[in-house]
């Protein structure tokens, strides 16, 4: 009895002494736990070194960036970060980054702008949306431009690291009140067609001023409704003409009225 006893403890030591040397090993630091911003304990994942996404950030507010960065990255490499159209296509093609976090509405044309021009050059670059807007528009406009899913920006920090796994392992991913809408777009209850790429082009900015100068506003009056100066006015409305092709105010607002945005 009494040696089957000193048996059992001496194997008991063996075993921890083993587990020991196992948790202290090479392998000991390949599987770390990762913990984020926002994340509880109970919430952690565990993340292999060799998954690690590549992703770029494209947001026109920096300090949008910053807190997504700091929610996300220590889950995915960041391998870049932009502000508008021209810059998020020069950085995602330098990075070659697996997913794009891909803001709406962007100076220079906005998210779906970004799409196109990027997916004509390289086909395998995926996008996730990241937007405070829920508008059937951006939704659809974004989606048919190429992007594989759009989530809003009221989503933690581990949705969107297991929305961006999701979307480099192929797979669709949605907010879930707009994953029915797009169902139901794609099952004909909303015509995508009904989309107009046109005003896509266009910032959220610059749709504003557009329905305020198709109504008949003045540029001061413009510039008090959005609290911002005339001169940001007018430069907004220069943009505008400039997208849509159009040459005056009288052709925006013939444009706008035809739309029905007045």
């Amino acid at each position: 009895m009494g040696r089957r006893r000193a048996r059992n403890e001496r194997g008991a030591e063996r075993d921890h002494e083993d587990g020991a040397a196992a948790s202290e090993g090479p392998n000991a630091t390949m599987n770390p736990t990762i913990f984020a911003v926002g994340w509880r304990e109970e919430d952690s994942v565990t993340i292999n070194s060799d998954s690690r996404r590549r992703v770029v950030l494209v947001d026109d507010h920096a300090m949008f960036r910053t807190g997504v960065r700091t929610e996300i990255g220590a889950a995915v490499d960041i391998v870049g970060e932009a502000g508008d159209v021209d810059e998020a296509v020069k950085v995602i093609l330098e990075t070659k980054p697996e997913v794009v976090l891909l803001d709406v509405h962007l100076p220079g044309g906005g998210g779906a702008e970004v799409c196109r021009r990027v997916l004509a050059a390289d086909p395998d670059v995926r996008f996730l949306a990241l937007s405070v807007s829920d508008a059937p528009e951006d939704v659809i406009g974004v989606i048919r431009a190429g992007a594989r899913g759009y989530v809003t920006k009221t989503i933690t920090g581990e949705e969107i690291v297991d929305g961006v796994r999701r979307i480099a392992d192929g797979d669709a991913v949605f907010s879930p009140r707009l994953a029915g809408f797009v169902l139901d777009a794609f099952a004909g209850a909303v015509d995508p067609g009904s989309i107009d790429e046109e005003l896509d082009r266009l910032t959220q900015r610059e749709r504003e001023v557009l329905r305020l100068i198709a109504r008949g506003y003045a540029y001061k009056e413009v510039a008090k409704e959005l609290f911002i100066s005339v001169k940001t006015v007018e430069t907004h409305v220069s943009s505008v003409l400039r997208k849509l092709q159009l040459s005056n105010r009288y052709e925006l607002t013939r444009w706008a009225t035809d739309r029905r945005l007045v």
